[in-house]
């Protein structure tokens, strides 16, 4: 290969990446292990990003107050012991200190790439995604007020896992417990949707989780309509995300756009009923008087012309008389 083909392709290499594997959400993307809330959106991402933490740090600002940073700077107690230090010494401390440092800084909201598309996973620390997010929804649904324009549905993560059917199983056995063994138990309902994987299907996912809240209290019972808990499975590749919420109903499947609309009234069965009732009887009751009036006139017409006919017949009698 000539000297200037070669260096052509070394050229091309650099501009295009080169082979080598794209940087830039290394390390960064949803894990299992990770408890956080995942959001989904309208196709615009950053935007989202940017609703997202407006959002959930004024209300995090609300519940557990203004986020707190430890100090990174610290000062040695003695000086003298500092200037006779070794110098490797001296430098090993402050890597120490850089790395503990980096690990005081962590925020406790953190975006992560989700591995699907219109979606993305907030990271938390050191508070309850599921208590944040049903305050949020909880202000929306009374207030009205709608503070994002991109954001669609909020849904908390408080526990994930692998996932494979077994895994999830496995999983839920241990994590179902406070809500739904004995002598706890409730009307629940499973909320299940899989992104960018094809190894789960619904009804098979759907049917085993029924079937593990069932041995872990027979009393509990599924409700399509109103339940009282909703258990969120929401797969995203190789990983499953799970939570357990009130008020899924409600708060329009936790979805920030929906809640805040107004509530249509529901017409009253009741008063529809007596309605319909009032009227039927009424029309019931006029077209019995208009029989009665139909028969009362047809009574007085027959007497009329009974009444003539005796005149005539008397007439007549009178006339043969004379």
């Amino acid at each position: 290969m000539s000297a200037v083909a070669n260096e052509s392709r070394k050229r091309s290499k650099k501009r295009y990446g080169g082979g080598q594997p794209n940087k830039r959400w290394k390390g960064s993307f949803l894990e299992v292990g990770m408890e956080g809330i995942l959001i989904t959106c309208n196709m615009n991402e950053r935007k989202c990003t940017a609703e997202a933490f407006n959002l959930l740090n004024e209300y995090a600002d609300k519940l557990y107050g203004p986020e707190k940073f430890e100090d990174d700077n610290e000062s040695s107690s003695q000086e003298e012991d500092a200037e006779e230090e070794d110098v490797t010494e001296a430098l090993k401390k402050e890597v120490a200190q850089l790395k503990s440092s980096g690990a005081k800084r962590k925020r406790r909201f953190q975006a992560f790439e989700s591995g699907a598309n219109n979606v993305i996973f907030i990271r938390t620390l050191n508070l309850e995604s599921d208590k944040l997010v049903h305050h949020i929804l909880s202000d929306l649904h009374s207030t009205k007020k709608k503070k994002s324009r991109v954001i669609l549905r909020m849904l908390p993560v408080t526990g994930t896992c692998k996932a494979f059917q077994e895994d999830i199983v496995k999983y839920l056995g241990t994590y179902l417990e406070p809500w739904f063994k004995t002598p706890n138990c409730a009307t629940y309902q499973i909320a299940f949707k899989a992104r960018n994987s094809s190894h789960n299907k619904r009804d098979e996912i759907i049917k085993s989780v029924a079937g593990l809240v069932g041995k872990l209290n027979p009393k509990n019972k599924v409700d399509l309509t109103n339940p009282e808990l909703t258990i969120i499975v929401e797969v995203i590749r190789a990983v499953c995300c799970i939570s357990v919420v009130k008020d899924y109903t409600l708060y329009r499947k936790y979805n920030v756009q929906e809640v805040v609309k107004e509530d249509t009234p529901k017409p009253d069965v009741t008063t529809a009923k007596t309605e319909t009732d009032t009227a039927e009887e009424k029309e019931k009751r006029d077209t019995e008087e208009k029989d009665k009036e139909e028969k009362k006139g047809k009574e007085e017409n027959t007497n009329d012309k009974n009444v003539a006919q005796d005149n005539k017949e008397g007439d007549e009698g009178e006339v043969d008389r004379e």
